[in-house]
């Protein structure tokens, strides 16, 4: 039916191998020197094995014994763990004007700080309209007092430019700042905990022990 043909390997195996002679590494890692391919198939087939060109480049080319099926599990296997360990990072992005209050101030700030705590960049846009734009110091103004309030959790990675009616910076997450939040966050949880009563053992200790007797 249709869906992509299955990807070819890289790699040639046994028969796929047409080159008269090859340095051979066996199932255990030990050299076995330059072999006939032929001679070194039949070592792999009586092991139960694969014979697999390693490094086809090299005169003459490497192969090496082995269970294929696998070495392409394991080959597969740490590609995934590669992937997992990538870490993609989105620009969210926050607006907020010259002359903005206290109150959306706050509101958006707190946008900004999630964002960096979740590992996002934000890109923090000071928007002018009308006369404002003769006044860029006010946007830079807001825009510097974005970075002082979230220097605890980012820093700057792109500093403040117009562009058009528009100043931008973005500001990304510090690895090490979010860490020492994550800590404090953790330590301030288990300070809150209530204290836990004593388990009851069955041990009355030695007053109760004494009236019982």
């Amino acid at each position: 039916m249709g869906g992509a043909p299955p990807q070819a390997s890289p790699y040639r195996i046994n028969r796929r191998i047409r080159v008269p002679e090859i340095r051979v590494i066996g199932a255990d890692g030990q050299q076995l020197g330059v072999l006939p391919t032929a001679e070194a198939l039949s070592l792999a087939t009586a092991a139960g094995l694969d014979l697999v060109e390693i490094s086809p480049q090299a005169m003459p080319p490497v192969c090496r014994i082995m269970d294929f099926g696998k070495f392409k599990f394991d080959e597969s296997k740490k590609a995934r763990q590669a992937r997992r360990r990538q870490t993609v990072i989105s620009i969210k992005e926050i607006k907020l004007r010259p002359k903005t209050d206290v109150h959306d101030y706050d509101f958006k700030l707190a946008h900004v700080r999630r964002f960096l705590q979740e590992g996002d960049k934000v890109r923090v846009i000071v928007q002018f309209r009308g006369r404002e734009i003769v006044h860029p110091q006010t946007g830079r103004t807001m825009l510097e007092r974005v970075v002082k309030d979230t220097a605890d959790l980012g820093q700057c990675d792109q500093m403040p430019s117009m562009e058009g009616r528009r100043m931008m910076m973005v500001v990304a997450p510090n690895a090490a700042a979010l860490a020492r939040a994550h800590q404090q966050a953790q330590a301030q949880a288990r300070r809150s905990e209530p204290a836990r009563p004593p388990e009851a053992t069955g041990d009355l200790g030695p007053a109760a022990t004494a009236e019982r007797s």
